[in-house]
C-alpha cells in the first residue's frame, strides 16, 4: 500500500517514514506543496499524510487541489496547529482526521489504518479468507489459528490480494505495492512471491489469471 507524506520537517519525515516501511507501507515522500499535487497526478495512493506549513503553499491548498478534482483519497493531517479553529478548518476542508504534532508513533498508525478500512469500505479490521487472517495491525498472518511467518515482500504482496479478493490483481500492481517507486525488479521476482505464498497458506489460495495477473478467491 502506497502512502504520500507531505512534511518538511526531515528528522520527523524520516523517523515516520521509517515507522511506516516497518508496518509494511511503502512511503513517497515530498517537502512542499507543488511536489505534493504533481505526486497525486502521477500515483493513486492508499493515503495521504499532510503537514499544513509547507514552503510556498499551505497543506490547506493541497487539499483543497485534491478535492476539486473529485479525488477522493483519505488524508490525514499531521500538525502542530492545535487550535480548535485548526481542526475545523482542516476538518471541513475536505480532511479525513486531523492529529496534533507530537504525537506517538502507534496511534498514527492506528488512525491511518482506520481511515484506509473505512476508504475500502471493511468494518473488520482483520482481513480473513477461509483460514486465512491477516491483522495489519500487528502485521500478523496466521493459517487455521496457526501463525505464519512471511517476508516483508510476501506479506506486502498477499495484504494486497487479500484487500482485493475477488478482483484481478496484475503484476505491475503487485510490483508496485512491494516495491514502490524504488526501482526496476527482475520479471519474475512476484511470481516467486506468489510461489512461497502457495506453499505456505495452500496451492489453490491464488489463481494465475494469465494474460493479467493473479487473483485470492473466487472471482467477484
Amino acid at each position: 500500500m502506497q502512502i504520500l507524506l507531505v512534511e518538511d520537517d526531515a528528522m520527523l519525515a524520516d523517523a515516520v517514514s521509517a515507522g511506516l516501511r516497518q508496518d509494511g507501507w511503502n512511503v513517497d515522500w515530498v517537502t512542499d506543496a507543488i511536489s505534493a499535487r504533481l505526486a497525486t497526478l502521477d500515483r493513486q495512493y492508499a493515503a495521504i499524510l499532510l503537514d499544513l506549513g509547507l514552503p510556498g503553499s499551505s497543506g490547506l491548498a493541497v487539499l483543497a487541489h485534491l478535492r476539486e478534482r473529485y479525488d477522493a483519497t483519505p488524508v490525514l493531517i499531521i500538525t502542530a496547529r492545535d487550535k480548535l479553529s485548526d481542526r475545523i478548518n482542516g476538518l471541513d476542508a475536505g480532511a479525513d482526521d486531523y492529529l496534533v504534532k507530537p504525537f506517538q508513533f502507534d496511534e498514527l498508525g492506528a488512525r491511518l489504518r482506520a481511515l484506509v478500512r473505512r476508504s475500502q469500505g471493511r468494518v473488520s479490521p482483520k482481513l480473513c479468507y477461509r483460514d486465512i487472517v491477516v491483522d495489519p495491525s500487528r502485521r500478523h498472518v496466521s493459517k487455521d489459528g496457526a501463525a505464519v511467518t512471511l517476508s516483508m515482500q510476501e506479506y506486502r504482496t498477499l495484504l494486497v490480494l487479500m484487500e482485493r479478493r475477488g478482483r484481478v490483481v496484475t503484476r505491475n500492481e503487485l510490483e508496485d505495492a512491494v516495491y514502490g517507486s524504488s526501482g526496476t525488479i527482475e520479471s519474475n521476482t512476484i511470481a516467486v512471491y506468489i510461489h512461497r505464498l502457495r506453499a505456505k497458506l495452500g496451492e489453490d489460495m491464488i489463481t494465475t489469471v494469465h494474460g493479467f495477473g493473479y487473483r485470492l478467491g473466487e472471482a467477484n
